[in-house]
């Protein structure tokens, strides 16, 4: 063969060059496509992974079709070689050139066209558009308020220099017109940072409010500047000098004129709530501002509730006892008490009654108070499961709280209850949109994408949350606790827990994760020790949420260090415990399950078995899909314990099939001591192997 007729000159005989060409700039332009319509369309993440990865296995099979066959005539055939009688000469293959030209031309023509609307589009959507959608905001009226400075020679004062930049901010974000991000992302930076344009790209906004506050006795001095995040220029300032009891009107003033500064449009209903005075007692605010402290730390840190929150209902109920008609105070005694109920843990039918004896005089005071709505969304969500009240609620907080971070979250949170996984995580990028230096979303995606078997993405989401939470231990531990349902390492627990100081709130709260760490590494007598020291009757645990007595888990040590008299012992006290608690509370699962166990301990099969059905039947998966995967667990590890193995294999293996990461993975089946009587069941066997291989859910 000549070398005319070499390889080459098939490769441009056969179109295959041009054919390589028009499909990788066709993939380009899709991909680039998919990108800016499939956010707006809310398509899942992985949709554009699996179209990438068919472009990827399309392209060689375009090019083998392109070398074998061609288009003629009298239709599709074989490409005959060069040497063939039977062969095309190139210029008989004009018209397939000319049509091969024509999609390249084509090709190449919109994804300049792409690359134009990447580049000018959205400036052009921002210029053009003359209707903002509801709470929607220009990029110049967005704004932040960074921490005070606190100037009082009197450093107990340093709550009211917090409290004033968290009423300034509140105010602020009930205009819709303006984009306010919330309190969390700019805690972590200084009062009076030197790189104004890289805080602002952080944060979103284009411009921020810095201060500080002085404050001795009744008296308060307070400095205020409005400064634009690019140019570093003063858009407004002010300096105040009031007593405590007048401090509204400083607030009123700076919502009004930052706004203003901001040319933020203030509608009526908005310019009278940035003008409400929620009391008239100077003491009560106070009190209200110092309870707030508690609260928000509490709030950010949900794992020192049992710590901070009592000290923050102690002055919110001193605050209502000065004066009966602070609003404010009430709604948020309702929801701290939702805290304690939850997270404290203490659920109680008392707990329960003052959240909503709260929530109800918040809202008799000021039938459309946000932060009463908000109140009452937890109690219908935390309390009872009841996921329409509870969002019914959170749609009547945002008309006054249009930009709350913590609205988004908790809807987010009721989502994934409801199994509605997608959705949880659009709700989570919005709540991030709100706040987005805050470490809350990047901790609440760690749990979603743990629960969903998607582990990789959980450590990445709770290293980032430990990254930005100004207190990083619960995060830390929870990625620990990640890998160990991840790999079955619990090297990094270990590592984790140890750096914790024992004076710390981190250490005192997490007496349940160092149980585990015992217990995984079979250290039984170690667990016994753990479980003996701490002076909580009941540990909250991070697999969804269940409240079980602390002295179910010693026996359980107890047991396996052979101590059966002791174990015996406090079976016996957990069972009649908790035989008055489901007579008191009968659709208490938390008291169903404990129970059970505690039955199941002392060898009483049916009623073992009864009461830990019950407490699937009140908690099923269909109810609460985050939380129901821990309670097929347990009733699976009740079932093993009272000799059933072939019912405790059915739960394991139902609980393989769904989202049910934080409670069961095979690393914690191979891990677990718990299931030591299957590990010669060759269905255990099987179902290790078939979760080691299977797919992550989502």
């Amino acid at each position: 063969m000549s070398q005319g007729h070499g390889f080459l000159y098939e490769l441009r005989r056969r179109h295959v060059v041009r054919v390589a060409i028009a499909y990788a700039v066709a993939a380009w332009v899709l991909l680039q496509l998919a990108s800016i319509v499939f956010p707006a369309f809310g398509a899942p993440e992985w949709v554009l992974k699996v179209i990438i990865a068919l472009i990827a296995l399309g392209f060689p099979i375009a090019l083998i079709l392109a070398w074998a066959f061609e288009v003629t005539p009298d239709g599709i055939r074989r490409t005959e070689p060069a040497h063939s009688p039977d062969a095309r000469a190139p210029e008989q293959d004009h018209r397939v050139g000319r049509s091969l030209n024509t999609v390249v031309i084509a090709a190449l023509a919109l994804a300049v066209g792409v690359l134009l609307w990447r580049q000018f589009g959205p400036r052009m959507a921002t210029d053009g558009s003359k209707v903002a959608s509801q709470g929607d905001a220009s990029p110049g009226k967005s704004i932040a308020v960074l921490p005070f400075e606190s100037l009082s020679e009197d450093k107990a004062n340093a709550y009211f220099t917090t409290g004033m930049q968290d009423e300034i901010l509140t105010r602020l974000a009930g205009i819709r017109d303006l984009k306010v991000i919330s309190r969390t992302s700019t805690a972590q930076y200084a009062s009076h940072p030197t790189d104004l344009k890289t805080v602002g790209l952080q944060l979103g906004v284009a411009a921020v409010i810095e201060g500080t506050v002085q404050k001795a006795g009744d008296a308060v001095h307070i400095n205020l500047q409005l400064i634009d995040t690019q140019t570093d220029g003063h858009l407004w300032a002010e300096s105040y000098d009031r007593e405590l009891k007048d401090i509204f009107a400083v607030e009123r003033d700076v919502a009004e004129k930052v706004a203003g500064a901001l040319k933020a449009t203030l509608m009526p209903e908005e310019a009278a709530r940035v003008a409400s005075v929620p009391t008239q007692n100077a003491e009560a605010y106070d009190l209200y501002l110092r309870a707030l402290a508690f609260s928000n730390h509490a709030n950010d840190q949900y794992g020192l509730t049992p710590v901070l929150m009592p000290q923050a209902i102690d002055l919110l109920q001193q605050a209502i006892a000065k004066d009966p008609a602070f609003a404010s105070a009430s709604a948020l005694l309702g929801r701290a008490h939702m805290y304690m109920y939850f997270f404290g843990p203490d659920r109680t039918e008392a707990r329960l009654a003052a959240a909503k004896d709260a929530a109800d005089r918040a809202l008799s005071l000021q039938p459309e108070l946000g932060e009463g709505h908000f109140a009452l969304a937890f109690y219908w969500y935390w309390g009872f499961r009841e996921y329409a009240r509870a969002q019914a609620e959170l749609d009547l907080a945002r008309k006054t709280m249009p930009q709350s971070f913590d609205v988004e979250e908790i809807s987010a949170a009721i989502a994934r209850r409801q199994g509605k996984w997608e959705q949880t995580l659009k709700g989570l990028h919005r709540a991030q949109e709100f706040d987005p230096r805050n470490s809350s979303p990047s901790f609440e995606f760690g749990q979603t994408y743990a629960q969903l078997r998607r582990y990789a993405e959980a450590d990445q989401a709770y290293a980032r949350a430990a990254v930005l939470s100004a207190d990083p231990a619960l995060s830390q531990i929870r990625r620990a606790q990640n890998t160990v349902a991840w790999k079955g390492d619990i090297a990094p627990l270990r590592a984790t827990l140890s750096a914790l100081s024992p004076s710390s709130d981190a250490y005192r709260s997490s007496q349940p994760a160092f149980f585990d760490l015992a217990w995984y590494a079979r250290d039984f007598a170690g667990a016994v020790r753990i479980a003996e020291a701490s002076d909580k009757p009941n540990w909250l645990y991070s697999r969804g949420n269940s409240v079980l007595p602390r002295k179910l888990r010693l026996a359980w040590a107890d047991t396996a260090i052979g101590d059966v008299a002791k174990a015996n012992a406090l079976y016996t006290e957990i069972h009649a415990t908790y035989q008055a608690v489901v007579k008191e509370r009968p659709a208490d699962w938390d008291g169903h399950m404990a129970l059970g166990l505690a039955a199941a301990g002392l060898g009483l099969k049916d009623e073992a078995i009864a009461e830990g059905r019950r407490a699937v039947e009140l908690l099923p998966l269909t109810r609460d899909a985050f939380a129901g995967p821990e309670y097929l667990a347990y009733l699976a590890q009740l079932y093993l314990s009272v000799g059933e193995n072939s019912q405790a294999m059915d739960m394991l293996q139902q609980l393989m099939s769904v989202p049910a990461g934080l409670s069961m993975s095979s690393a914690l089946l191979e891990l677990d001591p718990v299931w030591d009587p299957l590990r010669k069941d060759p269905r255990f066997e099987t179902l290790v192997r078939q979760g080691e291989n299977s797919a992550p859910h989502g």
